[in-house]
């Protein structure tokens, strides 16, 4: 049995929850991406947290445009492909389950040693870090569209879904921390000038 590539770019999220979202990801990119200028100057070319805000910075635009072109629906429409074409259609559950493991799995251990990698930056960057493994990791196991996560992710709590909430809870830790370490070099800038 084949299956044909079944997936048009589009818009993925039409609803006001999803529009929010994605202003969100591009005021957290341009916030991160502010943030990345401020902490290379003070750097002068020292060992800096700059290179990681602007990182976050191009992948939250990234994530930003995805999140209405619906790229993760290709990605599964494609293992959809794959799994017909390699006969195990019907045992994909089980794949998804050990994906959805794997993911956490990795998001788990990944961020200690990020945060170790880290532990001589500011507290801001730990949080930006901490959001964003969080954001890449709900967006990871969001594609694996396992059935009964997507059930949970479409239900609601004081009337938002679910994955509005985890993903734009990611989100905002990013923006607020990267303002708050924005903040922070703009006062240290500032006080260094008044001296």
């Amino acid at each position: 049995m084949t299956q044909n590539f079944d997936w048009e770019p589009g818009i993925g999220d039409p609803t006001i929850g999803g529009w929010i979202t994605v202003v969100l990801y591009f005021l957290a990119g341009a916030s991160c991406w502010k943030t990345t200028g401020i902490v290379l100057r003070q750097s002068r070319g020292q060992y800096s947290d700059g290179y990681v805000w602007r990182a976050i910075s191009v992948v939250f635009f990234f994530l930003g445009i995805n999140k209405q072109l619906d790229l993760q629906s290709a990605m599964t429409e494609l293992g959809r492909m794959i799994a017909y074409s390699g006969g195990w259609y019907e045992q994909r559950q089980t794949v998804q389950i050990y994906f959805i493991i794997g993911v956490a799995t990795v998001c788990v251990a990944v961020t200690p040693l990020v945060l170790f990698w880290a532990r001589k930056f500011p507290i801001q960057t730990w949080l930006a870090l901490i959001g964003s493994t969080f954001v890449l990791g709900y967006v990871l196991i969001r594609a694996a569209s396992f059935h009964h996560l997507d059930v949970f992710f479409r239900s609601r709590f004081l009337g938002f879904k679910w994955y509005w909430i985890l993903e734009m809870t990611g989100i905002a830790i990013v923006l607020l921390a990267s303002e708050w370490r924005r903040a922070k070099g703009l006062y240290a800038a500032a006080t260094h000038l008044a001296r």
